[in-house]
C-alpha cells in the first residue's frame, strides 16, 4: 500500500533555495515539489493534506553531536535514547548522530555494539553513530577500517580528560594516518587537558571551588593551542579534521588560518557558546553548575567572532553537544569542587529555535540557518541528500515551522529529561508545529504522535567535502 501526503502553501526553505511550493511525499520520501497553485501541484491527490500557509517548510534538523546515556563523572547523561530523540523531534530535529564509546582495554566493536543495544527499538527519529577512540593500538586501527566500511565513518579523539578519553599526540597521529587511508573523519575535542589539570589542581589548592572557576582554568589559549596542534598533526598525516564545540575566538582564528591555506579543516560550534557566557557560570548559589560544559562558556565578546565564523563559513556546523545532567543529584556532585561537576548541557530540543532567533536578530540568513543545522551536517557526515534537504528522493524528514509563533523556553515545558533549562525564560520567535520523519507524523500540530522504535539506524558514507 502506497501512502501519500501533500504539504500545501508553505515557503520551502533549503540551504540553496526559498520557494513557495507544495511538497508531495510518497512512501516515506519526497516525490516532487511544484509551485503552489500551479496545475501540476493542484493535480496531486493524497490521503493526507497538511496546510502550511504562512509557515516555513524546512528539512528536519540534523544534530551530529549528542550524548544520550553517556557515562561521565560517576553518573550518566539523564536523557535516554527514547527521551532524547523524542525531545529532538519536539525541537524539529529528525536525525541525530550520537557517540559510541570505546573504553580503554576494550575494542571499538564492543563499544559500538553497546550503543546499538541502547538505541535499537528506542528512538523516535533516525540515528547514526560516531566512534570515540580512547585506546589507539594496532587492533583499534584495523577496526577503524572495518567501521568505515559499515557506515561508521567518523572517529572522535580527545586532547582533554587525561585518564578517561585522552589520547597523546602519537596516538592522534596514528589514528589520523589511518583515517587518511580509509576515508574516515577525525573529530577532535581540542583542549590541552594536561595543562588544564595543572590549573585545576592549583585553583582548588587556592580554595577556588565555585563553578565559575571551571571556565577560568580551561583557558581560551589552551583551546587555541590544542586546535593549532590538531591542525598540524592532521596536516602531517594528510588527513581531514573536524574540530568539535569551538568556543573561543582564538580557536576560530586557528581554523580560519588553516582553511585559508586550503586545508580540509572544519569547525563546529554550539548554541550555548552563541547565546550563553561566563556570566552564567558565575551565577550564585551553585546555579552556575548548570552551565558547566567543556569546552567552557566564554566571556560575551567571543560570541561576535563565532557568529562571524558562521557567516564566513570558517565554522560550518551548529550542533548541540547535548549531554544533560540534572541539577539535583548530578550537577550537585561538584559542590565544593568544580572539577567534580559533570560536564554537559541540555539543548537538543532548543537548537533549531535558537538558530531561527538568530535569523530574526540578523546574525544569519534563513538559508544559512538550514545550511548550518541541516544540510552541512548531513554532508559533513555522509548522509546528504537522504537527510538535510527537501528534494525528490530525499527522506521525507520535514518540519512545518511557524515563524510568527512566540515561545518562552523553560524546564516547565520542555521535553528533555532534565530538571532545568539552560535558556530558562528566554523568549524566541518561531516554533515547530508539525514534524514528519520518513513521512510519518512524529509531532502533529504540537502533539506528540510518534513512538519509540520508529527511528532507524542510518549507516553513513564518508565526508562529502573532501577535495
Amino acid at each position: 500500500m502506497s501512502s501519500r501526503t501533500v504539504i500545501r502553501g508553505g515557503l520551502v526553505i533549503t540551504a540553496s533555495d526559498e520557494l513557495h511550493a507544495d511538497v508531495l511525499i510518497e512512501d516515506g520520501r519526497i516525490a516532487a515539489l511544484a509551485a503552489s497553485g500551479t496545475p501540476a501541484a493542484e493535480a496531486w491527490t493524497a490521503e493526507r493534506t497538511i496546510d502550511a500557509t504562512g509557515k516555513y517548510v524546512i528539512p528536519g534538523g540534523v544534530d551530529v553531536h549528542t550524548h544520550m546515556e553517556l557515562p561521565f563523572g560517576g553518573t550518566f547523561a539523564s536523557d535516554t535514547f527514547e527521551t532524547g530523540t523524542r525531545a529532538a523531534a519536539w525541537g524539529g530535529t529528525t536525525t541525530i548522530v550520537d557517540f559510541a564509546v570505546q573504553s580503554v582495554g576494550h575494542s571499538l566493536r564492543e563499544g559500538l555494539d553497546a550503543w546499538h543495544a541502547k538505541a535499537e527499538g528506542n528512538c523516535a527519529i533516525d540515528y547514526g553513530f560516531h566512534m570515540i577512540v580512547s585506546d589507539v593500538n594496532q587492533e583499534t586501527l584495523k577496526e577503524m577500517d572495518l567501521l568505515v566500511e559499515e557506515g561508521v565513518t567518523s572517529f572522535k579523539q580527545f586532547m582533554a580528560y587525561p585518564g578517561v578519553f585522552y589520547s597523546d599526540d602519537g596516538q592522534i597521529l596514528r589514528a589520523m594516518q589511518r583515517s587518511a587511508e580509509n576515508g574516515g573523519l577525525i573529530m577532535m575535542h581540542a583542549e590541552n587537558g594536561i595543562a588544564i589539570d595543572v590549573l585545576v589542581e592549583q585553583a582548588l589548592a587556592r580554595g577556588e571551588t565555585d563553578p565559575r572557576y571551571h571556565g577560568e582554568v580551561r583557558k581560551a589559549l589552551l583551546e587555541a593551542e590544542a586546535t593549532h596542534r590538531a591542525i598540524k598533526l592532521a596536516q602531517v598525516a594528510g588527513a581531514p579534521l573536524y574540530v568539535v564545540h569551538v568556543s573561543a575566538m582564538e580557536a576560530v582564528a586557528e581554523l580560519t588560518r588553516a582553511r585559508d591555506e586550503g586545508l580540509n579543516v572544519f569547525g563546529e560550534t554550539c548554541p550555548q557558546y552563541l547565546f550563553l557566557s561566563t556570566d552564567n557560570l558565575a551565577e550564585p548559589d551553585f546555579e552556575g553548575s548548570k552551565y558547566v560544559c567543556s569546552t567552557p562558556l566564554r566571556p560575551k565578546e567571543h560570541q561576535a567572532q563565532l557568529w562571524k565564523g558562521l557567516r564566513t563559513n570558517d565554522l560550518q556546523v551548529v550542533s548541540t553537544d547535548h549531554c544533560p545532567f540534572c541539577f539535583v543529584g548530578q550537577k550537585e556532585l561538584g559542590r565544593g569542587d568544580f572539577s567534580k561537576i559533570p560536564n554537559g548541557l541540555p539543548g537538543v530540543e532548543n537548537r533549531m529555535d535558537l538558530l531561527h532567533q538568530a535569523v530574526v536578530e540578523g546574525h544569519i540568513s534563513r538559508r544559512r540557518w538550514i545550511e548550518i543545522a541541516c544540510a552541512t551536517p548531513a554532508r559533513m557526515f555522509g548522509m546528504y541528500p537522504k537527510k538535510g534537504t527537501i528534494a525528490p528522493g530525499a527522506d521525507a524528514d520535514v518540519v512545518i515551522y511557524d515563524p510568527n509563533a512566540e515561545q518562552v523556553m523553560s524546564a516547565e515545558t520542555h521535553h528533555m529529561n532534565v530538571d532545568y533549562s539552560a535558556y530558562e525564560g528566554k523568549r524566541t520567535a518561531g516554533r515547530v508545529e508539525t514534524v514528519l520523519s520518513r513521512g510519518e507524523l512524529v509531532i502533529t500540530e504540537r502533539e506528540y504522535t510518534g513512538h519509540a522504535g520508529h527511528g532507524v539506524y542510518t549507516p553513513r558514507s564518508t565526508c562529502q567535502y573532501l577535495n
